[in-house]
């Protein structure tokens, strides 16, 4: 494991929520948004995270079976989908996106739970930055020593 492993795992932790919290402000700002280019209402989008596999080299293989350790090295975004919840329906004749029997599809963005997802994705940001500087101290200590 080289000098700087933890950091980088530190780095794709806060790298990966910095995008899930760009996506849930997106949904945020389209809470009310009836009517999209592609047409319809918005749709509520959400991020997939995956573990990313450690380097394959004989080194790595060796330090993970001797130290028993997972063999990941950080996290990375997978993929970007569209939430497939139901959209709900409001029934308003003067809205001018309705269709000929009145009824206006709306986002299914639900502010609780996209502040609630904000809420968890920036506590787990802090974290890493939290992990990223505790790691930058140790590597500092373990430099005075060899002072």
């Amino acid at each position: 494991m080289s000098f700087f492993t933890g950091m980088d795992i530190a780095t794709s932790g806060m790298t990966a929520q910095r995008l899930r919290l760009d996506i849930i402000t997106q949904n945020l700002a389209n809470v009310n948004t009836t009517r999209t280019p592609e047409g319809g209402a918005y749709q509520r989008k959400t991020v997939l995270f995956e573990s990313v596999p450690m380097q394959n080299s004989f080194e790595a293989m060796l330090t993970g079976a001797i130290n028993r350790k997972y063999n990941t090295q950080g996290v990375q975004i997978s993929e970007i989908v569209a939430d497939e919840s139901p959209m709900p329906v409001i029934y308003d004749p003067t809205h001018p996106d309705a269709d000929a029997d009145g009824y206006v599809t709306l986002p299914n963005v639900d502010l609780v739970t996209e502040m609630v997802n904000m809420i968890s994705a920036s506590r787990s940001y802090e974290a890493n930055v939290t992990a990223f500087n505790n790691l930058k101290a140790m590597n500092n200590k373990a430099l005075e020593l060899g002072q």
